[in-house]
């Protein structure tokens, strides 16, 4: 997706039990047509999660029959992108020429390396006959020796991905490894990434194997050594601790996390690099035409003056 940043909200006192670093509450924007997003990531008091650096959370919203997602051409450098539903369905076409229908619980991992562009649509049976969106965005950063590899992209189905079934809760590992299990999808540094739905009263582990950690809390409600968190919220642990979530309520939830990178990263609308000189030359680049052109598309987003 596209973004420019938004003022963040006045928070509460974030320390809600010794392992918690930090409560983000996603800050909302109305994009048209009640089409909400909520943007947990970047944060003033925190860039990344591990490698994760953009964190956005869309719907639930209705789309009627004739209406749909239109987000037009627009490119990317430094980075990856993660896009996961809950409900609905996306048209994903890029500039390398890959075209993939995404639909819920699957993996969906775009590279952008060097560069890519790509747009996001509502897949024409949807848009005739109407459907309900809800789901997420992330980026992840890449490691500075890999900003500049070639653009690719990978696409997972549900089925294909390991799950875990307890009595109490199920996960779905995305990518890396977590609850003993590891996705397929190959990746540039060490990352994790799992959709938990939990059923009131289970108790879930949030392993203290990754060197940062979070849980973003879609929706219900948790218990975390005593405190109450109730979604949608991003909760940052502190290193090292084992975390058990309470839940209270039918919950779902994401944990995410990774390794941390070598150092920050600037980023501008949908370029992340560790060079401004870099960012400058990659909007120079979508403003003079540079980028590859996505096959079939005649649209695009303009560089923001």
């Amino acid at each position: 997706m596209s973004w420019m940043p938004t003022d963040d909200p006045v928070l509460g006192d974030p320390k809600t039990c010794d392992a918690l670093d930090l409560v983000i509450v996603p800050r909302t924007r109305d994009l048209g047509d009640g089409f909400a997003v909520r943007r947990a990531l970047p944060h003033g008091k925190r860039q990344m999660v591990g490698p994760f650096i953009f964190f956005d959370h869309f719907g639930p919203v209705q789309f009627i029959a004739g209406k749909g997602m239109d987000v037009r051409p627009h490119p990317h450098i430094g980075l990856a992108t993660v896009t996961y539903l809950f409900d609905g369905k996306i048209m994903h076409r890029d500039s390398e020429g890959n075209i993939q229908e995404i639909a819920p619980g699957a993996m969906n991992l775009m590279t952008a390396g060097r560069g890519i562009a790509h747009s996001e649509r509502t897949p024409e049976v949807e848009r005739r006959d109407g459907q309900n969106m809800l789901g997420l965005q992330s980026w992840i950063a890449l490691p500075k020796g890999s900003e500049e590899i070639a653009p690719s992209f990978q696409h997972f189905a549900a089925g294909t991905l390991p799950t875990v079934e307890t009595s109490g809760f199920t996960a779905r590992v995305i990518a890396g490894s977590a609850f003993g299990k590891s996705s397929p999808v190959t990746m540039v540094s060490p990352w994790f990434y799992a959709e938990v739905n939990a059923r009131a009263g289970t108790s879930v582990p949030l392993d203290p194997d990754h060197e940062e950690r979070a849980i973003y809390l879609v929706d219900g409600e948790i218990e975390i050594a005593g405190d109450r968190h109730v979604g949608p919220q991003l909760l940052i642990f502190r290193p090292g601790d084992r975390i058990t979530v309470r839940v209270q309520t039918d919950t779902r939830m994401m944990f995410l996390g990774g390794d941390a990178l070598e150092g920050p990263r600037h980023i501008w609308w949908n370029f992340v690099s560790s060079s401004n000189e870099r960012i400058e030359q990659a909007k120079q680049d979508w403003k003079t035409g540079r980028f590859a052109a996505v096959p079939n598309e005649s649209e695009f987003i303009p560089l923001p003056e």
